[in-house]
């Protein structure tokens, strides 16, 4: 039997643990420089022309599209392009973003502004509305933005880090300014979904990168407040919200409390163990982005493995970050091929709840798994105390 095309409804269907006809698909940062069409079209632009360029960031957004038909296209921006729009000064640079005047004080606090997205970042809707046009029923367009921790991360340090030390150092000796920081980066973040969202973006993502470095402790007190205040303050209009955490091992509970609907796991948790951790959590990933530089019959043999942790069930198949730039093309393709040709099965392991009768699938695609709905949370975390 041939393998099903993709589809926009599978991608949602399974954020919102709905029954689908195969597990749906996409890869992050899948459109990017292991591409070489788009490394031709970045040798005429700049990178923050070419996000800010609708036309030609679109083109870079579908070019993935065209090769390996995923079941979600992701629009090209970056996390810092709101960042900019609140009076930050970034960057882009060969060696990552730079942030030459970081926010240290109350005062920088200050500076930075809420702003109307429809205004200052109209060239994202215009490529959310194009994408929406080329792809039609073909393929879910994602939205994105980065959670509030790891904006600070980016704002604090003045770029990336290995310590994070001076975002933790405000987190000891001034925890008022790093609480109104983050309620700021909250806000904008949740203005800027719902612009997305009402721009045509059908799922959204929130990517906290830098929140694994935190301890459960301290993810508490700062990274899942915000991330929770970004999430409940979204306009979803139906749309589900994705929450990404590199090195999310220790903090997986602590992430189902957010109000995502889908957590979505780095490669160094296991899939299989996630799902029993957090049963009524649908799950994305998370393939390391290390395997797809073995062999294409590699990639398949462990892209199998890993949709067999789940079953198939509620489970977006992606890598656990994003795609490296040095990925041999057929490698992609073999991990695209791979998920659209899964059926499902009974998960790897009888511990793993996806094993029982309370989340087997349903009969057709499209109904609703028999388990507790993603969306029923417990009561939101306290905010932590300045």
């Amino acid at each position: 039997m041939a393998p099903a095309e993709s589809s926009g409804q599978r991608l949602i269907d399974a954020c919102f643990g709905r029954a689908v006809d195969r597990p749906p698909v996409w890869m992050m940062r899948q459109a990017g420089r292991y591409l070489p069409e788009y490394r031709k079209v970045r040798e005429k632009t700049s990178f923050l022309d070419l996000c800010r360029t609708p036309d030609l960031a679109a083109e870079v957004s579908l070019q993935p599209f065209r090769r390996f038909a995923p079941d979600g296209v992701i629009f090209f921006s970056d996390i810092l392009i709101p960042a900019a729009a609140m009076g930050a000064r970034v960057e882009f640079t060969e060696g990552g973003p730079q942030l030459p005047e970081p926010v240290r004080s109350s005062s920088d606090v200050a500076r930075l502004r809420r702003f109307d997205p429809t205004r200052e970042l109209a060239f994202a809707g215009e490529i959310l509305q194009a994408l929406r046009k080329e792809v039609g029923a073909r393929a879910a367009v994602l939205g994105f933005a980065g959670a509030p921790w790891t904006l600070a991360s980016y704002l604090v340090e003045g770029g990336g880090s290995k310590s994070f030390a001076r975002i933790k150092e405000m987190a000891g000796r001034d925890p008022a300014t790093l609480s109104r920081l983050l309620d700021l980066l909250a806000d904008v973040a949740a203005d800027t979904l719902s612009f997305q969202i009402e721009s045509g973006a059908q799922a959204v993502q929130l990517f906290d990168t830098w929140a694994g470095e935190l301890s459960e402790e301290d993810y508490r007190a700062w990274a899942l407040p915000a991330v929770t205040r970004a999430i409940s303050r979204t306009r979803r209009q139906g749309a589900p919200v994705i929450l990404y955490v590199n090195g999310c091992a220790h903090l997986i509970e602590a992430m189902a409390e957010s109000g995502a609907d889908v957590l979505s796991v780095d490669w160094r948790l296991s899939l299989r163990e996630a799902r029993r951790r957090v049963p009524n959590a649908a799950l994305q990933g998370n393939l390391d982005p290390g395997a797809l530089l073995a062999t294409p019959e590699e990639v398949v043999r462990r892209t199998r493995r890993l949709i067999e942790e789940t079953g198939g069930i509620a489970h977006v198949v992606n890598l656990g970050h994003g795609v490296l730039p040095q990925t041999p093309i057929e490698c992609a393709k073999a991990f695209f091929d791979a998920a659209r040709n899964a059926a499902f099965s009974s998960p790897l392991s009888a511990e793993n709840p996806a094993s029982n009768d309370s989340i087997r699938v349903a009969a057709s695609p499209g109904s609703e798994i028999s388990r507790p709905l993603v969306a029923q949370r417990p009561p939101r975390p306290k905010q932590a105390k300045s």
